[in-house]
């Protein structure tokens, strides 16, 4: 096992990883923030150098304090071996599966070893998968060999127009954590409050501001640099704002020269209809979350 350390290394890792995409991405898009500062504090580990067939991406220990804290405790893994990673996944200074963690890959192909090792570690395992979407100009510099990347007409965001007696855009502040989180679907607790926190303090956020300056949609980026969290409140609901929320935080990240991309829910119709609105490409691979939790 070796751990990655300096700017050099880290970017002969971020370009190689390029070469595997789509299913490197969330282990891209984290390594790509790492060299951006790293502001979380994360170390990428692989198993062999430079030659190396599987990484994975993890807080430092001493950022791993709370056992049950899965939010921190967050492992991103790619593997260009996903049927013979498992031994290197199943070291103890590689995973440390004896606490509550989740594992995130673009890869669906990880499941089998994953499921292996939660029997071996006697882990309660829940996989969800979601649809990972790609921003089409991202899309086009970053998979320029996708049919779709190249075949999409790329949309101005032509749509409603917004009010803007009513809505202005704002960059979220960490006073407004807690409204994120009471909307978030894998949040809703102080662990993730704190993620959340986080997240608004060290990286880009939009959101709109209702008529009372309260913020009524907006959306977050992670660590991994994935769009997450999005949300409109309720009375607000049905009129696109998380279109223009999502257009406009599409300009500001390609400005920054950031990697765009995004999950949903198979279910969420409404992000669906918005991604395809804004041309966004659906990945031919999924957005995978395993959250493991010791018996």
């Amino acid at each position: 096992m070796f751990q990655l350390q300096g700017p050099q290394v880290l970017q002969m890792l971020e370009k190689s990883l390029r070469n595997f995409l789509p299913e490197s991405l969330k282990v891209y898009g984290t390594v790509f923030h790492m060299n951006q500062g790293n502001p979380f504090k994360l170390k990428a580990l692989v198993d062999k150098w430079p030659d190396f067939n599987t990484v994975v991406v993890r807080p430092q220990e001493q950022e791993m304090r709370d056992d049950f804290d899965h939010y921190t405790n967050t492992y991103q893994i790619y593997s260009k071996d996903p049927q013979n990673c498992q031994e290197f996944l199943g070291r103890s200074d590689v995973i440390n599966w004896k606490q509550h963690l989740q594992i995130q890959s673009s890869q669906s192909s990880l499941n089998e070893a994953v499921q292996n090792l939660a029997v071996i570690k006697r882990v309660h395992i829940k996989q969800i998968q979601c649809i990972l979407y790609m921003e089409p100009k991202t899309a086009r510099r970053l998979l320029p060999s996708l049919p779709e990347a190249n075949n999409l007409p790329l949309k101005d965001g032509k749509f409603k127009p917004l009010n803007e007696d009513m809505f202005k855009f704002s960059p979220l502040s960490v006073t407004h954590a807690a409204l994120v989180n009471k909307f978030w679907h894998f949040g809703g607790n102080e662990k993730s409050q704190r993620f959340i926190e986080h997240c608004i303090q060290n990286f880009p956020t939009l959101c709109l501001l209702g008529p009372e300056r309260n913020p009524v949609c907006w959306s977050v980026m992670d660590q991994t640099g994935e769009m997450r969290m999005g949300a409109t409140v309720p009375e607000y609901r049905g009129q696109g704002l998380i279109l223009h929320v999502m257009f406009a935080y599409f300009q500001i990240l390609e400005k920054l020269g950031f990697p765009i991309y995004f999950h949903t829910d198979r279910a969420n119709n409404t992000i669906q209809k918005a991604s395809e609105n804004l041309s966004c490409i659906p990945m031919p691979c999924d957005w995978n979350q395993w959250k493991c939790v010791p018996l």
